[in-house]
């Protein structure tokens, strides 16, 4: 019997598959034998004998230089923002020498001669035996003896006097009125002590007109921003992005859970207590001279004695006059309840007291509206300064 192969259909693929694979290896290393002769004809693309570069832009041994409205206004004035030193003797009575108490910012914003004037806050130097500014830059640590030569507590200002030789630079105040809500806010000084000093934070402008309550009779107009101001801030300058201070920094919000709210003393409120500290070395205030309780704290009962129509609910009730002053001779009288100052309502003691110290000055007239049981009157008063 014979025997009958079946395998001539099948094997084939097997031999076409052997016949493609030693082509390929063949192709391949004909294509090596042969690539330098194509790369010096400039068939093939050189190749590069250093391997891939990082572009400029990107490599790590390359610095970018980055310029923006931020940085060049930080460059304007940081130079001119020092550290303060509040120093005050221990009370050791073997060791008289001032000792350190705390610390804050300031602002140089006049060189005139051989002495230069720095803005800080009132509560960075109160109580103060000696007061020290610290020098920023090349002379970085450096303290230099300044001299307070005017401080406001109800403002949280104080002007100080230090020598202009190390003074590199002098900020320059800008426009508060201006501000809106959303513009960029930065805030330099030195947050919790010296070791950061100069420090920049940037954030916006959250309100340019904010009324915070300081202490039980006093309201303070503030800017309010979300760049981060620390203790150590008090004192240092809130510029916009053409490098002008618009604002001193004093104080913020330190609660748990709260973030972002910080405060400034806008500059235009400041300018005339600096130029009043520079001056006479305190600030010259109309003075009313009357006692007062704002209307919307009495009870029902003592509202019910002054007999006042429904329609008014905001003002200040004369609780005293004092004998002599502007009040007593415009002929205030005790529980007459105030209303408006020149025409303009004023809802409490904190709005009184603001219009008399931002908007009038001594020797001004004033006319002051008050009910009087129940009518309405009016009277004029020439404003005195306070004794």
């Amino acid at each position: 019997m014979g025997y009958y192969n079946n395998q001539k259909g099948s094997s084939s693929p097997l031999r076409l598959f052997f016949v493609a694979l030693i082509s390929a290896i063949i192709g391949g290393l004909l294509v090596l034998a042969l690539s330098p002769a194509l790369s010096r004809s400039g068939i093939l693309p050189q190749p590069s004998a250093q391997g891939p570069v990082l572009s400029e832009e990107t490599g790590p041994e390359n610095s970018i230089s980055v310029h923006t409205n931020i940085t060049s206004a930080v460059q304007k004035v940081r130079s001119a923002v020092v550290g303060v030193v509040n120093l005050q003797k221990s009370g050791n009575s073997f060791d008289q020498k001032p000792v350190e108490q705390g610390t804050g910012s300031g602002v140089i914003f006049k060189k005139e001669g051989d002495k230069a004037l720095v803005v800080t806050n009132h509560h960075v130097v109160a109580g103060a035996d000696q007061v020290s500014v610290v020098i920023p830059g090349k002379d970085q640590g450096k303290e230099v003896n300044a001299k307070v030569i005017g401080e406001d507590e109800p403002t949280d200002l104080a002007v100080l006097e230090m020598p202009s030789k190390y003074v590199k630079s002098v900020a320059k105040f800008g426009n508060s009125d201006n501000l809106k809500a959303g513009e960029p806010a930065i805030a330099i000084g030195n947050p919790l002590g010296l070791e950061f000093s100069q420090s920049v934070t940037a954030g916006v402008i959250s309100s340019p007109h904010r009324q915070i309550q300081v202490s039980e009779t006093m309201v303070m107009d503030a800017i309010q921003t979300d760049a981060a101001i620390n203790p150590g801030n008090s004192g240092g300058a809130l510029i916009n992005s053409a490098g002008q201070v618009i604002g001193i920094n004093s104080l913020k919000i330190a609660e748990q859970g709260v973030e972002g709210l910080g405060f400034a003393i806008p500059v235009n409120d400041a300018k005339p207590t600096i130029n009043d500290l520079i001056q006479y070395g305190e600030v010259k205030r109309p003075f009313l001279g009357i006692q007062l309780r704002d209307l919307d704290t009495i009870t029902a009962n003592d509202r019910h004695q002054l007999n006042l129509p429904d329609s008014v609910q905001n003002g200040v009730v004369v609780i005293k006059v004092t004998g002599g002053s502007s009040a007593d001779q415009a002929k205030l009288k005790r529980l007459d309840v105030i209303t408006e100052l020149d025409g303009k309502p004023i809802k409490n003691g904190s709005a009184l007291r603001s219009y008399l110290w931002k908007d009038k000055n001594v020797g001004d007239t004033m006319t002051i509206t008050y009910y009087r049981d129940g009518k309405k009157q009016t009277t004029k008063v020439k404003l005195q300064a306070a004794s």
